[in-house]
């Protein structure tokens, strides 16, 4: 047989189990790359490859206690845990009938949650593997859970975010618009959390009391959805990104907006035709560094914007190729990492503007990623099926 028979065979072979015992295993991946053609699987930066999903890889989130457990749910209904320093596989999250959109671990690290579009979610117990609780909600759009308790926050299509206890199951809603909760988080003093909704309101809740503290709406509020919110470290600034292209800065006490920060696209104005509509760049991902007054906003176009909260002026403009999907600060430094639609993860120096290193594995879209505690390794998932590991090296540390 010719070398393309051969090859043919192979495609249907999985060595992802056989890779572990055979140490010549990297061989398999570095020795034809011909047959790349657009040169993005080529080249693979990564360390490990989760690749039990079959289907897109919509989520993943670290276990915070060690950073040693990866969570990952995917557009196959399924989520699963394992371990990051080699892929393995501890338990799958069993029962959803939906894609999972969200995953992620209690603040101990003795709860995963998952949940998927239908709105069902599921709780475990990590050292048991046991499902400990599940619900079900309407279409769901986020989750979260509280930085100190083991209570969960979510929230709807119907515009109602839901709060439990676990595992008790102790429920509390807070009534939106009749609109959905695009996107919410809980603030750091785990007593408020703040919610954005697709008719481009804001709302303040008091978890206990169920109140709403402050709404943000008209001029205050965006034109647009919301998409996504952020808090800085003591959560005195909330920050607010919506497809109407803007970021708002938020006094979380007084619930008044400090400024707006506007970005042009950089993409070249098309005149549209009758009833089309304009090209939107929306706000996909924002972040606040936690050591110098910088906060960073991603946008739908590729430009990742680094403001400045003390002059409230914009510092940088790091332009991607294509759109970036997420961004996350390093805990204790002025690094951003972004991941985008190119499959590639950067990591941008947000004092200089300039990009560090960039590292690349995936054959398609990055959906969502983890960077652990210390910034050593990165964990993404994909379009392409596989969750992959990045060791991160840093030349300045």
């Amino acid at each position: 047989p010719s070398a393309d028979d051969l090859a043919d065979e192979m495609e249907d072979v999985d060595f992802d189990d056989e890779a572990a015992e055979e140490p010549d295993a990297e061989a398999w991946e570095t020795e034809d790359d011909e047959g790349v053609e657009d040169g993005m699987e080529a080249q693979d930066d990564s360390e490990v490859t989760f690749s039990l999903h079959s289907a897109s890889v919509f989520c993943v989130s670290l276990d915070p206690k060690t950073n040693t457990l990866a969570v990952t749910g995917g557009e196959d209904d399924k989520a699963f845990v394992w371990r990051v320093s080699d892929g393995e596989l501890l338990f799958e999250c069993s029962g959803h009938k939906d894609s999972v959109t969200c995953a992620g671990f209690s603040h101990d690290s003795v709860f995963v949650a998952t949940g998927d579009m239908s709105g069902l979610i599921k709780v475990w117990r990590v050292d048991t593997k046991e499902e400990v609780w599940s619900f079900e909600v309407g279409d769901l759009e986020w989750m979260e859970w509280h930085p100190q308790a083991h209570v969960l926050l979510a929230g709807t299509a119907d515009g109602n975010s839901w709060m439990w206890k676990i595992p008790s199951g102790d429920c509390k809603t807070f009534q939106g618009p009749a609109c959905p909760a695009t996107c919410g988080r809980i603030l750091p003093d785990g007593k408020r959390a703040v919610v954005g909704y697709e008719d481009g309101t804001m709302r303040i809740w008091d978890l206990k009391q169920g109140t709403s503290l402050h709404v943000l709406k008209g001029q205050d509020g965006h034109q647009d959805p919301l998409t996504c919110v952020a808090s800085n470290q003591d959560g005195s600034l909330i920050m607010t990104g919506s497809v109407d292209c803007h970021a708002k800065l938020v006094n979380s006490a007084t619930g008044k907006v400090v400024c707006v920060f506007k970005m042009e696209s950089m993409a070249p104005k098309v005149p549209t035709g009758e009833g089309e509509e304009a090209e939107s760049n929306s706000v996909e991902s924002l972040g606040f560094c936690n050591v110098m007054p910088l906060a960073a906003v991603g946008y739908l176009d590729g430009t990742l914007a680094i403001y400045d909260l003390s002059t409230q002026s914009l510092r940088h403009k790091c332009q991607h190729e294509s759109g970036i999907v997420q961004l996350l600060w390093e805990e204790s430094s002025a690094v951003v990492y972004t991941c985008s639609l190119d499959g590639v993860v950067r990591l941008w120096d947000a004092r200089s503007g300039k990009m560090i290193s960039e590292y690349r594995g995936h054959s398609a879209e990055i959906l969502d990623f983890a960077v652990n505690k210390d910034a050593s390794i990165v964990v993404t998932t994909s379009g392409d099926h596989q969750a992959k590991v990045f060791c991160v090296q840093r030349p300045d540390r």
